[in-house]
Order: structure tokens, then C-alpha cells, then sequence
């Protein structure tokens, strides 16, 4: 057996203390972070529940009748808007293969493609220079824009008509709810 010279003997308890407390302080500061993102903090409501950023929203106006679409959150819908900064877009737009209309942007926006399946009111890039709107169903690789809240296939077609129409793009302001 060897003889430790007493003094030794307590600087490696203490080191070992002092170790466990690390990693025990290690497992906590874990164990809150993992379970602290249901937990209220400064600027919260107190009950937990994470606050959503405010909807992005965008009129668009065809004849005398305005929709509202809520906008996706990708580099393409920035590029929108920054077209948008000096006043609103008005865009001629065509119909294509009787579920789509289209125009031509007259620049190239960034481009987030991924597979899609649309739906009546779904708004896209194809390409990055037509903007779309869909009143039908189409599958392909697109750039999600939007959505036309609260709008039907029949709405769109009679708003929209059967050839060409102009509409205007502008983005809604919190004062204006449209």
C-alpha cells in the first residue's frame, strides 16, 4: 500500500468534487435548454406558447375584385416585394392550359424551386420570371409565392375570366385589411 501524503489525498477529493459538480452542472444547463423552449421569458404572454411572426400579406386586384394571399418566407418573395417598394405591379397576364395565368415579370427573381402540387389559389415563380397564379391543379418543380386566402376554383375563374387580365400586386400595410 502506498503512503499519500494526507494534504494529496484532499486535493484529489476536491478535485473529484469539483469534477462531478461540473458535470453535473453540464447535464442541467443541457437539460434546460432541451426543455426551456416551452418556457416563458422576457416579452412573452407567461403561458408558454411561442408567438408567430406576422403574416406577410399581398393584395392583388383584377377588375373590381381584390384578393389577399399570404406570402411564403424565401429570397424569391423578398425580390417581389423589393419590386414592389416604389408602389404597386400591375402585370398582363395570359391564360395557359386553362389552369393557370401568367405573366411576365420583365426580371429574373431568385429561384426556390421544389415539387409541388397546386391548388386553386396557390401563387408561384416558374422559372424565375412568370408569375402565376393557379385556379387549377398542376404537379411540378415550382417557387411557392403564396396563397389567395379564402378563395374558391369559381372565384377565381369569374374574377380571373377566360383570356387575359390585368391585375396589380401591392403589398398590404397593417392599416389596410383587405
Amino acid at each position: 500500500m502506498q503512503n499519500v501524503p494526507e494534504d494529496a489525498s484532499a486535493r484529489g477529493g476536491k478535485t473529484m468534487k469539483r469534477l462531478i459538480c461540473l458535470v453535473f452542472c453540464f447535464v442541467a444547463l443541457y437539460a434546460n435548454i432541451a426543455c426551456g423552449k416551452n418556457q416563458s421569458g422576457p416579452g412573452s404572454t407567461g403561458d408558454g406558447a411561442e408567438q408567430e411572426e406576422a403574416e406577410v400579406k399581398m393584395k392583388i386586384q383584377a377588375g373590381n375584385v381584390i384578393f389577399t394571399a399570404v406570402l411564403e418566407d424565401n429570397s424569391s418573395v423578398d425580390a417581389l416585394k423589393e419590386l414592389m417598394a416604389d408602389g404597386p405591379l400591375t402585370l398582363n397576364m395570359s391564360d395557359y392550359a386553362g389552369m393557370e395565368k401568367g405573366a411576365d415579370l420583365g426580371v429574373e427573381l431568385p429561384q426556390n424551386n421544389e415539387q409541388m402540387n397546386t391548388q386553386a389559389g396557390d401563387i408561384i415563380l416558374y422559372q424565375g420570371r412568370t408569375f402565376v397564379i393557379y385556379y387549377d391543379t398542376n404537379s411540378w418543380s415550382l417557387t411557392p409565392i403564396g396563397k389567395i386566402e379564402n378563395v374558391n376554383v369559381e372565384e377565381l375563374r369569374a374574377a380571373l375570366g377566360d383570356g387575359d387580365v390585368t391585375v396589380t400586386l401591392s403589398m398590404e400595410t397593417g392599416e389596410e385589411k383587405v
